[in-house]
C-alpha cells in the first residue's frame, strides 16, 4: 500500500464509491485516449511508479496499464481540475489504448462527425 501525499488527498472530491475519473491524454498530440478510475491507492501508485495505475469497477482490483496486454502507459504528468473532481493524466502510450485494441477508447462509436466552426 503506497500513501497518497494528505495534501493532494484532502484536494480530491470523490464519487460515492471513493473514485475520481481519469482523463488520459497522450503527451504531445493530446489526443485523448480513454477514461480511467482512481482512488487514493491508485493515484498514489500512478505518483510513485511513473505507471498508469486505475481501479478497476468491474474486477474490483488494482491494474497497472499494460501488466497483461504490454500495452504500457509511461506518466509523463498528473494534474487536478479546478473543482478537484478530475484527474488529467498525460501518458506516453505503448500499443494501443483501449481494451478492444483499438488505438483510443474513442475510436468506434463515433456519434457526429467533427464540424467546421460556427460564427
Amino acid at each position: 500500500m503506497t500513501d497518497l501525499d494528505p495534501a493532494i488527498a484532502d484536494r480530491l472530491k470523490r464519487t460515492a464509491d471513493g473514485l475520481v475519473p481519469a482523463v488520459v491524454q497522450q503527451h504531445g498530440s493530446g489526443e485523448v485516449l480513454m477514461l480511467g478510475w482512481m482512488d487514493d491507492e491508485a493515484l498514489a501508485r500512478t505518483l510513485a511508479t511513473g505507471r498508469a495505475t486505475y481501479w478497476s469497477r468491474s474486477r474490483q482490483e488494482y491494474w497497472a496499464k499494460g501488466d497483461t496486454s504490454g500495452h504500457v502507459q509511461h506518466v509523463r504528468g498528473v494534474r487536478l481540475d479546478c473543482d478537484g473532481d478530475t484527474l488529467l493524466v498525460t501518458v506516453d502510450q505503448v500499443g494501443a489504448a483501449c481494451h478492444t485494441g483499438d488505438h483510443t477508447c474513442f475510436d468506434a462509436d463515433v456519434l457526429l462527425e467533427e464540424q467546421p466552426a460556427r460564427g
